[in-house]
């Protein structure tokens, strides 16, 4: 990476997934169709403190090992140091995402952004081939992702306790700025890509929002601010819990009213119950 990339937040995350693109192109030979930066690099607000290095790495079909091999190629890209690490890697066939389904790793949202966002790096141009995914849909795996991401044990031990919330800015800002985010793609976007920026301001302008203090100050550090135990810790303890239990309350409802299944609708449930009051 040259020393004018290096100076470059923007165009050092470009150069990271300009290279990712190049090492799976080599992995995968002629199997490989394309690779675009999608997220915040690709659409903007990137912010190069803790945002992720989106990179979609499509295949002509999906074999046996193909997970493995994604998997290795990311770790030997990760161990170059950041901002290597904050590579993210998703990875399917032309054939699956044209018919809406995920034979590899490509939840729904991310699969809208190819489509409306998509920024080429490698390969062909299919994202206009990419069956863009219904507000439904998108409703359902959001749920599914935040269940998956913020209902695990260590969360919400941190939800009752923060500690690596503290003095992990990169942790702190997605705690928090994940269900925001969320919130506004299911009330708001109906099935249109959202940005970190624009979730963020709707959801301060909201009518009874909950755990604004804590809110803006994600947002300060996402671009950029110090993150200071003695500021974040009582916005924490007063707003996290809040912000959770809103967040499962709203779109359990929203889940039932669009006839989404009753497991989905339960385990949003049973993570509220776990929230406390």
């Amino acid at each position: 990476m040259s020393a004018a990339v290096a100076g470059d937040p923007v165009a050092a995350a470009r150069s990271v997934a300009e290279e990712g693109a190049r090492a799976y192109q080599r992995v995968f030979a002629d199997r490989f169709v394309a690779a675009y930066a999608l997220g915040s690099l690709a659409h903007g607000g990137y912010a190069p403190a803790v945002s992720d290095i989106d990179l979609a790495v499509l295949l002509a079909d999906v074999r046996g090992g193909d997970a493995e091999t994604v998997a290795e190629t990311g770790r030997i890209l990760r161990e170059r140091g950041e901002p290597y690490r904050r590579l993210s890697v998703f990875w399917g066939s032309v054939t699956a995402l044209s018919r809406g389904q995920d034979d590899g790793r490509f939840p729904a949202i991310d699969r809208l952004d190819l489509a409306e966002h998509g920024l080429l790096l490698l390969g062909s141009d299919v994202a206009g081939r990419v069956a863009v995914p219904d507000a439904d849909e998108l409703l359902v795996d959001g749920a599914r992702f935040a269940l998956d991401v913020l209902a695990t044990d260590e969360v919400i031990a941190e939800v009752h306790q923060p500690r690596r919330l503290l003095h992990d800015p990169v942790w702190f800002t997605k705690a928090v700025l994940f269900p925001v985010r969320f919130f506004y793609s299911s009330a708001v976007t109906m099935g249109r890509a959202a940005t970190n920026d624009d979730a963020i301001g709707w959801y301060l302008d909201r009518p009874g929002a909950v755990a604004t203090p804590l809110v803006r100050l994600a947002a300060a550090v996402r671009t950029g601010a110090p993150l200071h135990e003695a500021e974040a810790a009582p916005l924490l303890a007063a707003g996290l819990r809040q912000l959770y239990r809103r967040y499962a309350e709203e779109q359990a409802e929203r889940l039932r009213q669009a006839g989404a299944p009753d497991d989905l609708v339960a385990a949003l449930t049973r993570w509220r119950g776990r929230l406390g009051d």
